[in-house]
């Protein structure tokens, strides 16, 4: 078997397989290259050493089975028997539902989250989007501290059991989604620096040193981040991507680090012939970003939509601090121009950051599915001290609101886990590092960071005890009680409304209309012949409609058919009741 490293710098490296050690040697068609022949099988352990240095794991390590530190593992993907025949399910018209595979199920791995895709498929979601799953330090973590970007976190059941569940999805006809973060590794067991300029430090993130995207040795780089994201796609036939932060991918190059992993998905689907596409999270606001190569764009699919869910939550709770505080003057009319222009900072100015932010989306270029749209995500829950959801800060009747606009609006939807039952379980910060120092230093930092939001230190969970991961898994004996099980039935409403009606899930987003009294709390849109109508405040709402007859496809509570022409209009219960 041939084994390679990229170690540019070295004068020496070795391989070290199975116990037995072998010099390497530089591969004259490759600078920077080392390469060496060893017997190996899938299983066998090897590793590393440059300059005589400790054996280190494989950067392009396709199995930990010791964790972060140890050695790598080959894996042999030809030996995992596929069962589902898949063609594939594109972007346009899905419902996505996002998932952290440590705490969907009490048991936290892979094989126990398969055992609940008869959930998502009646629910009527499209693909499941799987948080990351490199390895990490320890055994319960959000994932994006992971190391090793072409391996699976050993306690969700490695490489084999992702496989297993990419199976049992596509046989239920759901697609799988995967964030993966390419603008910073964890700080534990990244052995990189040891190994080439995978880092620099012309530019800095929140995180510390940028990754090299383009000082010296960054072509490299560049091609491990892209050779990775090709593996998930190609080797575990995944569908998508979902890229973390990419605002912090550093890159002042001529062609964009995107635009160059974009091309390389493109082509990959091309030659697989099936749809594949890539999400991005992004703080920019730049319709660049999701514009096609072909009009200049970097070529994204998709990305995460925050204006709406910042938006849609200060409608909903009133809340007013931090990036919520443009949204909250007018949420109403926030509200409004998100849904029907994508964006709400698109150029304006933004008190949160201190200077205008974004640019106008051009609505007759850009499909409106290329938006994600939700009210909740593990951002917007976990990042809160507490970790509480939606539903632990508003009525039912509003969290159904929520839900209404989340899934008729023009964006692709995407759901968290629990939501669509209204959980009562939260969503906390958890983490496992192995290192004490690096342990306390979360511990400290997280404390120190709601105390000057107003929170006391000693209300802020701990990240590191075991009853933090604890109270954040799903109680899955919740969905079958009430009140549960009433919005899980909404859910399904929702979902299945949205399936059976193409102009909700219609590209042109300069087709919404939006109606709405701030004052009174109820909004209305149009979306071709379906009209969506909320009343988020305390009183009855009494909203016109128009003068064409129009039925109810759905009511949270129950409502009157409109009046007679000329004049129909719909009545709206208080939400607050629920």
């Amino acid at each position: 078997m041939q084994f390679e490293v990229w170690a540019p710098g070295a004068g020496r490296v070795t391989l070290e397989c199975d116990g037995v050690t072998r010099a390497m040697e530089r591969d004259g068609q490759r600078p920077g290259w080392w390469c060496a022949e060893a017997e190996a099988r899938d299983g066998s352990r090897y590793g590393f050493a440059v300059d005589d240095g400790p054996v280190l794991p494989d950067p392009r390590s396709r199995r930990q089975p010791d964790g972060p530190d140890g050695l790598s593992a080959v894996v042999d993907h030809g030996r995992y028997a596929w069962r589902a025949e898949w063609a594939g399910r594109p972007l346009p018209g899905a419902v996505l539902y996002e998932l952290h595979v440590g705490t969907f199920t009490r048991e936290g791995t892979l094989d126990a989250a398969a055992n609940r895709l008869d959930h998502l498929a009646g629910l009527g979601v499209t693909h499941v989007e799987l948080m990351p799953l490199c390895p990490f330090p320890g055994r319960h973590g959000w994932g994006y501290e992971g190391v090793s970007l072409w391996a699976v976190h050993e306690p969700y059941g490695g490489p084999e059991a992702l496989k297993r569940f990419v199976d049992r999805a596509h046989e239920r006809g759901l697609g799988v989604v995967l964030d993966v973060v390419h603008n910073h590794l964890g700080p534990s067991g990244n052995y990189l620096p040891v190994f080439g300029p995978y880092f620099t430090d012309t530019h800095h993130t929140p995180w510390g040193v940028a990754v090299n995207l383009d000082a010296p040795g960054s072509d490299e780089v560049r091609a491990y981040l892209v050779e990775s994201a090709l593996a998930w796609l190609r080797d575990y036939r995944l569908d998508g991507l979902r890229l973390d932060a990419v605002h912090a991918l550093v890159d002042t190059r001529a062609c964009h680090f995107l635009e160059e992993l974009s091309t390389a998905v493109d082509t990959l689907a091309a030659d697989l012939d099936r749809p594949l596409f890539l999400i991005a999270e992004s703080d920019l606001n730049d319709p660049r970003i999701i514009t096609p190569r072909a009009e200049g764009g970097l070529g994204v699919h998709a990305q995460w939509n925050d204006d709406f869910h910042h938006a849609l939550h200060a409608a909903l709770t009133g809340e007013s601090q931090g990036y919520y505080a443009d949204f909250a003057r007018d949420p109403f009319a926030a509200l409004a121009k998100t849904l029907t222009r994508g964006y709400f900072h698109d150029g304006t100015w933004s008190s949160f950051r201190g200077r205008g932010h974004g640019r106008p989306l051009d609505r007759s270029r850009t499909a409106a599915h290329r938006l994600t749209g939700y009210s909740q995500t593990h951002d917007q829950v976990g990042n809160r001290a507490q970790g509480d959801r939606l539903a632990a800060l508003v009525s039912p009747g509003l969290a159904a609101c929520a839900a209404t606009l989340t899934l008729t609006a023009p964006f692709t939807p995407m759901l968290f886990m629990g939501e669509e039952w209204a959980a009562g379980t939260p969503w906390q910060f958890f983490t496992d590092h192995t290192d004490p120092e690096l342990a306390e230093a979360v511990r400290s930092g997280r404390r120190r960071e709601f105390a000057a939001h107003g929170w006391k230190e000693e209300d802020v969970p701990d990240p590191q005890d075991p009853a933090t991961h604890e109270r954040s898994c799903l109680d899955w004996s919740e969905p079958e009680r009430r009140p549960h099980a009433r919005v899980l039935d909404w859910y399904r409403r929702l979902i299945a409304l949205r399936a059976e009606h193409p102009d909700l899930t219609d590209p042109d987003l300069a087709d919404t209309r939006v109606a709405y009294d701030g004052e009174a709390r109820w909004l209305a849109f149009r979306r071709g012949d379906v009209r969506v109508v909320v009343n988020l405040g305390t009183e009855p709402a009494q909203i016109p409609l128009g003068g064409r007859p129009a039925r109810v496809l759905a009511a949270w509570d129950p409502v009157e058919a409109p009046g007679p022409v000329p004049y129909p209009h719909l009545t709206l219960p208080t939400t607050e009741g629920g």
